[in-house]
């Protein structure tokens, strides 16, 4: 009988990647929010990947990039520590794309790593032709022998299509050390629900608007708590959230003529916290301005970052 394994494997890339997709592809359900828009997650969320030989955790950090922004500091920061504390580092490089600057950027940060295994994931492979995918695959090599990064793997998937995920889950599971259950059967996430919620929200509210306001949305779960006095089999959870916003104009997009886009956001938010936690929502939502939250310290406090 061969050792229970556990262990933990964060996906890195630059924004846009594939990282999140991928995430929800191996656990199986949606985790991580994944939206066409680069930038959506700024929360470490952990998938639980539970199988009879091994329980493996990812770990999906945001993307990294050059930071313009204290957020975008505060974020960086977060990805190198978690880098440190995972025992595989798993770098997305999109088949569809050239590697590029941001790539090479990544790859460097990664080398100051030592101890943490590295794999290359080339992704979106549904999206590019044999051809660019092994010219593709070539280049991740030589971006390793290039920046002193040992691959310990380099694989092809594509999480939309499903091709090699249940590969890449294998190859990954073998790297993990000799260890116990990390959390109990059936967990998918360790994230708390608010937190969930609160991404569930944001990706509904950046749904729309996608070139208007690419960033400037936080979401702050004010209150949430079953209602009381309602009958066993017919609970409701209700969720108060803020949305913020840094300005005035921001704020009419959000809300949209006469609150309809806020309506649409509010319902398309309830749906999905409802699939994921499995009760009744009544979500109220609002909308308010904290000025430029992105660069200043006190606010980013506020917001939780």
């Amino acid at each position: 009988m061969s050792e229970f394994k556990s262990g933990f494997a964060s996906f890195v890339g630059r924004p846009n990647a594939g990282k999140s997709t991928l995430t929800n592809a191996i656990v199986g359900t949606k985790v991580a929010i994944t939206s066409s828009r680069p930038q959506t997650t700024r929360t470490v969320v952990r998938g639980i990947v539970h199988r009879d030989d091994a329980q493996l955790i990812l770990v999906d950090t945001p993307g990294l990039h050059r930071p313009r922004t204290l957020l975008g500091e505060r974020l960086n920061d977060l990805v190198t520590t978690t880098w440190a504390e995972v025992d595989v580092v798993a770098v997305c490089f999109p088949a569809n794309e050239k590697i590029g600057p941001g790539d090479r950027f990544i790859v460097n940060e990664l080398a100051k790593v030592r101890r943490t295994t590295k794999v290359a994931v080339a992704t979106k492979t549904d999206l590019a032709t044999p051809e660019q995918i092994g010219a593709h695959l070539l280049s991740i090599q030589a971006l390793g022998t290039e920046t002193g990064t040992e691959w310990a793997e380099i694989v092809p998937v594509s999480a939309v299509a499903g091709e090699q995920v249940k590969l890449l889950e294998d190859l990954l599971v073998g790297m993990m050390p000799e260890g116990p259950m990390l959390y109990p059967d059936g967990e998918l996430t360790d994230s708390p629900e608010e937190a969930i919620a609160a991404e569930l929200i944001r990706e509904a509210a950046l749904e729309g608007v996608r070139d208007e306001l690419p960033h400037s949305i936080a979401v702050v779960v004010e209150e949430m708590g079953l209602r009381e006095g309602r009958p066993d089999d017919r609970p409701l959870l209700d969720i108060h959230a803020n949305l913020f916003v840094e300005r005035d104009s921001q704020k009419g997009i959000v809300i949209g003529h006469r609150g309809a886009r806020l309506r649409e956001v509010g319902t398309a938010a309830r749906k999905q916290i409802e699939a994921m936690l499995g009760t009744p929502v009544y979500l109220d939502l609002h909308v308010k301005v904290a000025k430029d939250w992105q660069r200043d310290p006190k606010q980013l406090r506020r917001l939780g970052f």
